[in-house]
């Protein structure tokens, strides 16, 4: 099983991760998040070329137990897709860091980046009753 918590991320309280790259940045949902949610049965995301707001909506994952929507943790461009996740979105709660990636942005405001936490700041964010 993956690990839990990775420490070249960042994260959102809503349990989104992102793995930024210069000026990219690929985002996905952590590994809390998909085992909260349980079997992930579907997942609907934006197109290529959709434009991104921090901390709105960019798309839903549904398991068994729930229908969640996706927060964007940072602004910007989609650049790409993982297209894998509509047919096969049990990778979200296999391996939620790499084969259940979610979407690639160009970010178009990097600083946003310092609002997120690190591994240590959402393990203790977790870590609270």
């Amino acid at each position: 099983m993956t690990q839990k918590i990775r420490e070249n991320l960042k994260y959102t309280p809503e349990h989104e991760w992102v793995r930024p790259d210069g000026q990219r940045a690929v985002i996905g949902i952590s590994f809390h998040a998909q085992d909260t949610l349980g079997d992930i049965v579907f997942v609907e995301l934006p197109k290529v070329g959709s434009l991104l707001v921090a901390g709105k909506a960019f798309g839903v994952v549904e398991s068994t137990k729930a229908v969640n929507e996706l927060f964007s943790p940072l602004s910007g461009k989609v650049l790409r897709v993982n297209e894998v996740l509509a047919s096969e979105p049990q990778w979200v709660n296999t391996e939620p860091y790499e084969q259940g990636w979610m979407i690639e942005i160009e970010m178009s405001q990097p600083d946003e980046l310092n609002a997120l936490m690190d591994a240590a700041a959402y393990q203790n964010f977790l870590s609270q009753p």
